[in-house]
């Protein structure tokens, strides 16, 4: 069904104003409204040639110039996407979630491309890798912000680099830095959330720990069980045996958050991590046990004082948000069907993947509250 047979049109039309002035040609924003629209638009692929078709263009020349051009201001467009969201499932008590996915690719031209671990297909692979930033609150979830990840064989080689279009003040980051710059955006733009949440490749990562202390930003990330936690005055201990010492009674079973198949139930504990932290704050080490084969996985934890195991357990719990986030945006609007190689055009089909995203976020939003659109969550994104 088109977003014309849904009866979303003039919400559509409200919400796509609200950052057409992005575009700094007329043409250009007429060519990224049939680039949006094809993104939702029921195809089997979503890549240059269809995406043609649908918009009744000859060739796939105008939707491959929109990516490249320079009338696209793409971080603007983001922070346009951002603000809508916010407005319409912004939540005092949201979570922000970071996390990485992997673009299947061939050759060796794409920038970033290279022969890395993706979860995508759970192994080594020939891919691109995209670290994002995903906002979930009780109303719903979405995508907020991304970057490309350019490892030190492509950051090394400036020739490579400006063959893929990659500026040269780009240099090499991390993911946990390229997390931690998006995580300033959000916060610098206001973005109302209570927690940050990701994986333990995150989690490892000790400056993005102590950078979220430092501006108390409370957290919840997945962590190694080797990692050492404070546990007496000079004394550091592994999380496996602070929690192996845990006597039976402590667990608790709960859910940490509604899966595909029901509540995703596990048991729980916590135990208090014996350090100093600034602002006042709190750390925890969080467990949790597989009801079915026991297999434990470990967090660390910061927070305020007093905050409550079943706290620390829905924060953890939240990090799935983005796994269905990245499910939304590759399924519903081809985030990962993209035919390009430029960096700056990597950039722009993402935007624009995320942009149809939210819109179908905030459309949901607005159903599930009035049945209908509401002028004032579609208006803008």
């Amino acid at each position: 069904m088109t977003v014309e047979q849904v009866g979303w049109d003039d919400a559509f039309q409200e919400y796509f104003l609200g950052f057409s002035h992005h575009f700094g040609r007329v043409e250009t924003r007429w060519q990224a409204r049939k680039y949006l629209r094809g993104l939702m638009a029921p195809l089997g692929r979503r890549n240059g040639w269809t995406l043609a078709e649908q918009a009744g263009d000859d060739t796939p020349d105008s939707m491959q110039a929109l990516l490249c051009s320079p009338c696209f201001d793409r971080d603007a467009v983001r922070d346009e996407i951002r603000a809508g969201l916010v407005e319409a499932i912004g939540d005092e008590g949201g979570v922000l979630v970071a996390d990485e996915t992997g673009f299947i690719k061939k050759g060796k031209g794409s920038a970033g491309v290279q022969r890395q671990y993706t979860g995508t297909s759970g192994k080594i692979d020939n891919c691109q890798i995209g670290v994002f930033l995903a906002y979930h609150t009780r109303y719903g979830r979405a995508l907020i912000d991304r970057e490309l990840y350019l490892p030190q064989s492509w950051t090394a080689d400036r020739d490579r680099c400006g063959r893929a279009h990659i500026p040269d003040d780009v240099a090499f980051a991390t993911k946990p830095e390229q997390a931690q710059s998006m995580l300033e955006r959000a916060v610098q733009a206001k973005v109302p959330f209570a927690w940050f949440t990701a994986d333990e490749a995150y989690g490892q990562h000790r400056k993005l720990r102590e950078w979220c202390e430092e501006r108390d930003i409370a957290y919840v990330m997945a962590t190694r069980k080797d990692h050492e936690a404070p546990s007496g005055l000079h004394t550091v201990t592994r999380v496996d045996q602070l929690i192996a010492k845990v006597r039976a009674g402590a667990w608790r079973r709960m859910s940490c958050g509604d899966g595909a198949h029901g509540p995703r139930v596990h048991d729980w504990v916590s135990v208090p991590v014996r350090a100093e932290f600034p602002h006042g704050r709190r750390g925890w080490v969080l467990a949790r046990r597989s009801i079915s084969t026991g297999e434990l996985a470990y967090y660390v934890c910061f927070g305020p004082r007093g905050t409550r195991l079943r706290t620390l357990v829905s924060t953890a719990g939240a990090r799935w948000a983005v796994e269905e986030s990245f499910q939304t945006a590759k399924n519903e609007v081809g985030m990962d069907q993209y035919q390009v190689r430029r960096y700056d055009a990597w950039y722009a089909h993402i935007t624009m993947a995320m942009a149809a995203a939210a819109f179908l976020t905030i459309i949901r939003t607005a159903e599930a509250v009035t049945g209908k659109p509401s002028s004032k969550q579609t208006k803008t994104a």
